[in-house]
């Protein structure tokens, strides 16, 4: 598999999906309470842990790189949706906003400064920059196998 890639693989019949990160297996799912088996988490949960985990890596490599005395990072975040119309900061109306809560914990021997300075760099992690960024995803045809199809 060429480095950067993930392949996801699910049957027809159900939610459950088989995903492979390089030699890393996961697995994916919903919840039965939206007809899956819970077999994983579901494609948000995975979306919050993804920036959660940049965000904490991010964090300690500054902390690090400064030689502070950080000595443990916690992330927890929670996915909800808003319509834009009650969203102050909303540049669309009348769609649905998501947000993402991002609360950081640390734990060491910092300076109220020091604190405030990873909080500003939790928000400069490669995966909040992409979030926050304009998105192009081009979604195309292939064969089995994984050859393209050519759509004209």
């Amino acid at each position: 598999m060429e480095a950067g890639t993930v392949t996801v693989h699910g049957r027809a019949a159900g939610f459950a999906q088989e995903i492979a990160v390089g030699r890393h297996r996961l697995t994916g799912d919903e919840p039965a309470s939206a007809g899956g088996t819970d077999t994983g988490p579901n494609p948000y949960d995975f979306l919050l842990a993804a920036l959660g985990s940049c965000v904490s890596m991010t964090v300690a490599m500054y902390a690090r790189r400064k030689q502070w005395r950080l000595d443990a990072v916690t992330v927890r975040l929670r996915h909800s949706r808003i319509h834009a119309a009650d969203c102050e900061q909303c540049e669309t109306a009348n769609r649905l906003l998501d947000h993402i809560d991002c609360d950081v914990e640390l734990t060491g021997v910092l300076s109220e400064e020091q604190r405030l300075r990873l909080l500003e760099i939790a928000d400069k992690c490669p995966v909040h920059r992409t979030l926050t960024s304009e998105i192009h995803i081009r979604t195309r045809l292939t064969r089995h196998g994984g050859d393209r199809l050519r759509v004209e």
